[in-house]
C-alpha cells in the first residue's frame, strides 16, 4: 500500500514539472519599481509618471517611479541592467542609451536589456527667430554653403539628440555650421528669440509655445511625417533635403536581460495597456510629445538602426571613441 501511494506521488509530482507555470497567477504578487534615470519633473520624468498613473488597472499592483540620476543616465540605466531579473525592476531607456559605447561613456547598449516597448519618438526640428531672413529652408541651406561656417546652430549639449541631429543635417547636405551649445533647451529657445544665433535645433515640442505664439519659424522637421501639432511646418523632404534614418530624441521601457520569457509577456501586455489608457495620451498630446508604440521586436530594429546612424554623425564633429 505504501509503495502505492509513493509511486502515485512520483506520477503526480511529474505531471506537474510538466505543466507551464501561469506567470499571471505568480506575478507580480508585490509593486513594480519604474527606474527613471532623469530628475523629477523633466520630460522622461512626466512621461513615466503619467504612463503609470493608472497601472493598478493593468498590473494588480503599483508600479512606482524612482528617480536615479547622474552620469549622463548611466547610473539609473545600468542600474536596470544589472538589477535582478524578476520583473519587479523595469527602466525607462532614452536616447543617451544610443551614443554611450560611441561616446566611450559606458559599455552600456540596448543589448543589456530584455526590451519592453519603444513609447516616444520625438524628432528634432530647425527653428529661426520670426525676423530672420531665412524663409525658407532652402534659404538657409543656400547662405550655408556659400558661408561655411556663418550660420549658428545652437542646440542643448554636444552629443544631444539635437546637436547630432542638426550635425546629421550638415553631414548629409555638405554644410559647415558653427555649434553653439547650451545647458537645455530653455536658454536655447531664449538665445533664439533674442537674436544670439542663427538656427536653433530642438525637439518640436521645446518650441510648441514659441511657435504658437509666431515668436520662431520652423523651416522643417527632422522627420518621415508631419507632427499633428505643426500641420503647416514641412519635413526635411518635403523642404528638398531628404535624410536616411533621421536622428530621434525616444524614450521607451527595458527590463533587465534574461528575464524570463513569461514575465516579460505580462510586462509586454500591462504597458501596452498602460500606453493605450485615456489619461496618458491625452497629457502626451497636450505636451506635444509624439506618442508611438513599437513591440519588442520593432524596437530592437528601431535601435540598431539609431547607432547606424549615430556612429558617422559623432565620427564627423569629432566626438566618435574608436
Amino acid at each position: 500500500m505504501l509503495q502505492k501511494s509513493f509511486n502515485v506521488l512520483v506520477c503526480v509530482l511529474a505531471v506537474a514539472l510538466l505543466l507551464p507555470v501561469s506567470a499571471k497567477a505568480d506575478f507580480p504578487e508585490r509593486d513594480i519599481t519604474l527606474v527613471v534615470p532623469w530628475s523629477a519633473g523633466g520630460g522622461t520624468d512626466t512621461l513615466a509618471r503619467t504612463l503609470v498613473k493608472n497601472a493598478k488597472k493593468y498590473f494588480g499592483v503599483n508600479v512606482n517611479v524612482v528617480n536615479r540620476v547622474g552620469g549622463t543616465g548611466v547610473i539609473g540605466m545600468n542600474s536596470v541592467a544589472k538589477a535582478k531579473p524578476d520583473g519587479y525592476t523595469v527602466g525607462v531607456i532614452t536616447f543617451n542609451l544610443s551614443t554611450y559605447r560611441l561616446l566611450g561613456q559606458s559599455d552600456l547598449s540596448y543589448r543589456d536589456f530584455s526590451l519592453i516597448a519603444l513609447l516616444n519618438r520625438s524628432q528634432a526640428c530647425l527653428s529661426v527667430q520670426s525676423k530672420s531672413e531665412f524663409k525658407t529652408l532652402k534659404e538657409m541651406v543656400d547662405y550655408a554653403k556659400k558661408n561655411p561656417g556663418v550660420v549658428t546652430v545652437g542646440h542643448s549639449g554636444p552629443a544631444g539628440a539635437w546637436h547630432l541631429a542638426a550635425a546629421a543635417i550638415a553631414q548629409k547636405h555638405n554644410l559647415k555650421f558653427t555649434f553653439v551649445p547650451f545647458d537645455g533647451a530653455a536658454p536655447t529657445r531664449t538665445a533664439l528669440v533674442g537674436g544670439h544665433i542663427s538656427v536653433a535645433a530642438t525637439g518640436m515640442d521645446e518650441v510648441l509655445q514659441f511657435y504658437q505664439t509666431k515668436q520662431v519659424r520652423i523651416l522643417a522637421a527632422n522627420s518621415p511625417t508631419r507632427h499633428p501639432s505643426f500641420p503647416d511646418v514641412p519635413t526635411m523632404a518635403e523642404a528638398g533635403f531628404p535624410t536616411e534614418n533621421p536622428i530621434f530624441d525616444w524614450r521607451g521601457l527595458g527590463a533587465p536581460k534574461d528575464t524570463p520569457p513569461e514575465i516579460m509577456k505580462v510586462l509586454r501586455e500591462g504597458f501596452k495597456k498602460a500606453a493605450e489608457d485615456p489619461d496618458y495620451i491625452a497629457l502626451m498630446d497636450k505636451l506635444g510629445l509624439p506618442r508611438v508604440y513599437l513591440d519588442h521586436q520593432e524596437f530592437e530594429g528601431f535601435l540598431a538602426g539609431m547607432e547606424k546612424s549615430l556612429e558617422p554623425t559623432l565620427e564627423m564633429v569629432g566626438l566618435l571613441k574608436k
